[in-house]
């Protein structure tokens, strides 16, 4: 399909434009009253924050930091904190909208939240990172709660950056509060399975997926662009189970081998720091991971990866997005004209979520479950889930996402007309 320069020039990669544009387009498979669907395209709160943090020359340098909570009709809020450079307001509110309708795929009792602070961790040594993590909490604690709003990790933050913010929280309110954040070490209340949680989510998802296509792991090939904590742990999860990884790209490389890639170098290579140092003879670049021909593509990390501009040049024929927003709308009806079968991100990636509300239950309960208990639950909730968009999908001819999406529209809609909101 030819991409004609106005396509491309009409496009845009402001994900919160392209969350809107996306509920708009399930939204008109609904019967729903337009104020509904306003109040949706937009979050209900947002919090900008400045803080001050004392860095190791002595100087004193000031953060900006953002947390957004899009819809709380049927439960707090939930989702993740990243720590980037490059997080935007916008970014911010599209990524809360996007657990909304996460959570709601999966029929958790949950709203979308999500923060972030503009800073690089790279850049920072351990102590700056924790009076990071420890003034952001300070600066949003009024703002979240067990019952309220509840975060956990994303791009760059991890289960110790959660650990110092879970103290600073409980510290701030004089108890001990484990609930208030998910993703924690299991020594303070974090679920068994939760590290692994959104790559074994995002398999279940490929192998049901694999199913339909008449094929079995032992005979698909993989691409994973995003060799990160999913990424790599999909790559190892699925070399379980028999495919073969034939491509990984991290931030500074990327390497393919169709006859499939050594894990083991490839994870000795990455834990001494990058990609590209792996065996030149095997370097691609960044962009070509997209493009191989592959049976499966896994974007794993930031958004808008595929794009009007590459979309036609994908071969894989399962994008299992694990990754938060890596395909725009425009990219979307490129790959359906193209009979790509792309499980969007909303399911893909719910296992976190789905194992954050597992860890959450258990902080409330004071009882922890086994890890095989953890993941079969995740299994159930992740294969209902997939086989209800399927059937919603095929129902109203329509693609995954726009399914997905429906699901989740529809659970909120109703939550809000019976309390009352719309």
């Amino acid at each position: 399909m030819a991409i004609t320069s106005t396509a491309v020039k009409q496009e845009t990669l402001n994900p919160y434009e392209i969350v809107q544009r996306q509920i708009e387009i399930a939204a008109s498979h609904l019967n729903l009253p337009q104020q509904e669907i306003e109040f949706l395209k937009r979050p209900m709160r947002v919090l900008t924050v400045n803080f001050a943090v004392k860095m190791d020359d002595g100087s004193v340098k000031v953060f900006e930091g953002y947390r957004s909570q899009h819809n709380d009709a049927i439960g707090p809020t939930k989702g993740g904190i990243r720590f980037h450079p490059d997080v935007t307001l916008d970014e911010v509110k599209a990524l809360s909208m996007w657990m909304s309708f996460k959570c709601g795929v999966v029929s958790l009792p949950y709203g979308g939240g999500k923060g972030g602070v503009i800073c690089n961790p790279a850049e920072m040594s351990k102590g700056e990172l924790e009076r990071v993590s420890r003034g952001f909490m300070e600066a949003i604690a009024d703002f979240v709660g067990p019952d309220k709003d509840i975060p956990a990790p994303d791009v760059y933050t991890n289960a110790q950056v959660m650990a110092w913010m879970v103290d600073t929280y409980s510290k701030k309110k004089g108890s001990f509060q484990p609930g208030v954040i998910t993703g924690k070490p299991i020594i303070l209340g974090g679920s068994k399975g939760r590290n692994e949680a959104t790559a074994r989510g995002c398999v279940f998802t490929i192998l049901e997926a694999l199913e339909e296509l008449g094929k079995k792991p032992n005979e698909a090939t993989v691409a994973i662009q995003g060799y990160g904590n999913a990424g790599r742990i999909a790559a190892e999860l699925l070399t379980e189970l028999g495919f073969t990884i034939v491509a990984v790209s991290d931030s500074k490389g990327a390497i393919y081998n169709q006859n499939g890639l050594d894990l083991e170098a490839v994870n000795a290579c990455k834990d001494a720091g990058s990609l590209a140092n792996y065996d030149k003879k095997y370097q691609i670049s960044a962009d070509s991971i997209l493009e191989l021909d592959v049976d499966v593509l896994i974007p794993a990390a930031l958004e808008n990866v595929i794009t009007s501009v590459n979309a036609d040049k994908v071969k894989a024929k399962i994008v299992a997005e694990a990754a938060n927003g890596p395909t725009t709308p425009e990219a979307d009806k490129i790959l359906s004209d193209k009979g790509v079968l792309v499980i969007p991100d909303i399911l893909a990636n719910a296992g976190g979520v789905t194992v954050s509300y597992f860890e959450w239950v258990q902080n409330l309960m004071s009882f922890y479950w086994s890890e095989e208990e953890v993941n079969e639950k995740l299994q159930v909730k992740m294969v209902d889930a997939y086989r209800e968009v399927r059937f919603l999908a095929k129902e109203h001819q329509t693609d995954l996402r726009t399914a997905a999406f429906m699901i989740s529209i529809k659970r909120i809609a109703e939550a809000m007309r019976i309390r009352g909101w719309v």
